[in-house]
């Protein structure tokens, strides 16, 4: 039943995103940014559906008060592709920080311009800071909350890669704060597996936190905190208490 359910959710996965594509970048050419965020909301909509109906993955979105009209950097958790339509569903409208890798893909280069995302080298480094200084003058004007996955990578449950600096910057160049995101949807949906688990999952906005003016200090603290609400929300997850 799991491999059925997975093989229809894989079928109508493609189907949504192509056809999404077609339809984004045609609002792409559209005057304005409205438009294509109206697109944007609706794929990540479409796909948060037939994660629940197909899927069976059952969202439990948490703490959804702490997105006040104040524009934030949201460093989000990334254990899963279904991390990004779960934040295109709840956060409108949202600004994101992309990975270079996704420019590959048809359309998507055409769309992501047009969004204003800032795309960075998956390398980090002097590479990923001058393309986020390039874009910063942009941002400034720009009054949606901006995505950002400060690992750069997926993890899989229990898992972290190192958190870069970058997020950091990002917030104090902008004078916005940071609001972090912990999640389990890797215990559904995990990066590798294509078979998906039908069980509820959950996605919490946790307190906002302000970057002073130690960049170490309120690294360690982000992913204290991302890191530790993530574990308690797998523990839970796995039915640990």
């Amino acid at each position: 039943m799991a491999l059925l359910r997975s093989a229809l959710f894989e079928i109508a996965y493609w189907l949504v995103t192509i056809s999404f594509a077609i339809f984004c970048a045609l609002l792409a050419a559209l005057p304005g940014k409205r438009p294509l965020s109206f697109g944007l909301f609706t794929y990540g909509r479409a796909m948060a559906f037939i994660m629940r109906v197909l899927a069976g993955i059952r969202i439990d979105l948490r703490g959804t008060r702490h997105l006040s009209r104040t524009p934030a950097v949201i460093a989000a958790k990334h254990q899963s592709w279904g991390d990004g339509f779960v934040m295109l569903a709840t956060v409108r409208p949202l600004a994101f920080v992309a990975g270079d890798h996704l420019m590959k893909f048809p359309l998507i280069g055409f769309i992501l311009k047009k969004a204003g995302a800032v795309v960075l080298s998956n390398q980090g480094g002097e590479v990923a800071r001058a393309r986020m200084s390039a874009s910063m003058e942009a941002l400034r004007r720009d009054k949606r909350h901006i995505l950002i996955y400060p690992e750069g990578h997926l993890a899989a449950p229990g898992e972290k890669h190192p958190y870069r600096k970058g997020v950091y910057h990002l917030a104090r160049e902008l004078g916005r704060p940071v609001l972090p995101v912990a999640t389990s949807l890797g215990l559904a949906w995990d990066r590798q597996s294509f078979i998906k688990r039908p069980r509820q999952v959950s996605v919490e906005f946790l307190e906002p936190l302000q970057p002073g003016e130690d960049k170490d200090a309120f690294m360690r603290q982000l992913e204290d905190i991302i890191e530790g609400r993530t574990a308690e929300l797998i523990r839970a997850g796995n039915g640990e208490g």
